[in-house]
């Protein structure tokens, strides 16, 4: 599959250009058939979509080092160390930014995280989170110890969507497919997303606004999981996406920079999720 992305005017044209030059290198390094005898050894992926359709709103813990509107946060973090502490608030599952030059994370911070959540009981699955554009980003997901990717429709054309679902499948991992609107809630239905996030924050503006969520809830399709993304910092926050239908929140920085970050996920999950089907 050859790397491509659409241009959308945002800074996701800075980054996933950056995404792909640094992927091309990545590539010269350690070609995709060593990424395959690497994975060899990788046991089974546990199950995102069945983790997060459990009663009651699930959580999504992010661990993150930085974000492009907000710069570095004021914590240094051990990945290992804050996904125990994630998971012992009760998260159904955890993300980790891999991003290098916008969100200063690594696939280092995924394999440490990795490692905590798999031997949790129950365990628990990780999310990739990075800006997925090529399979060769999905063979590494899975060596290094991802159950998920994230695929973010904006970014891709609908048969580079379609494709790299496939190949996501094929190697018996999940995708949480990301939509800003309407026309993107079609696509990624059209696609067959198992697990669709909403994300709230306007990428023109970085505005944030959880209307979104609840705007775009009711266009998904019925067995389809929902996660809203972006502005979830309280309680009332969290209930409130549940009521519209959300399944899961996915929260980063109000969790990393807690002071106990066990009691602020507890805080967020478990909201009653109202059903989408009339």
């Amino acid at each position: 599959m050859t790397t491509t992305f659409v241009e959308t005017g945002t800074i996701l044209d800075r980054i996933l250009a950056q995404t792909a030059a640094d992927m091309a290198e990545r590539k010269r390094e350690t070609p995709v058939a060593a990424l395959e005898r690497m994975a060899r050894d990788r046991g089974k992926p546990h199950g995102f979509r069945s983790a997060l359709a459990e009663p009651g709103l699930s959580v999504i813990a992010e661990i993150k080092r930085a974000s492009p509107s907000r710069g570095r946060f004021p914590v240094e973090i051990d990945p290992a160390a804050v996904a125990a502490e994630y998971l012992r608030g009760g998260a159904a599952a955890l993300s980790v930014l891999t991003d290098g030059p916008f969100f200063q994370g690594s696939l280092h911070d995924l394999s440490d995280a990795a490692t905590v959540a798999h031997l949790a009981a129950p365990p628990a699955p990780v999310l990739r989170k990075d800006f997925v554009i090529d399979e060769y980003q999905i063979h590494e997901a899975l060596v290094f110890g991802a159950d998920a990717i994230l695929l973010i429709v904006a970014a891709l054309g609908q048969r580079s969507l379609a494709a790299l679902l496939d190949v996501t499948r094929e190697l018996g991992l999940e995708a949480l497919v990301e939509v800003h609107d309407e026309a993107e809630m079609e696509r990624a239905a059209e696609a067959g997303a198992a697990v669709i996030g909403i994300n709230n924050r306007d990428l023109r503006t970085f505005h944030v606004d959880l209307g979104v969520s609840e705007r775009l809830a009711p266009l998904a399709p019925a067995d389809a999981v929902l996660v809203g993304e972006s502005g979830i910092y309280t309680a009332e926050e969290a209930s409130r996406l549940a009521a519209a239908g959300i399944d899961a929140i996915l929260v980063g920085e109000s969790l990393i920079v807690a002071g106990d970050r066990s009691a602020a996920v507890k805080a967020l999950a478990g909201a009653p999720v109202a059903s989408r089907r009339g």
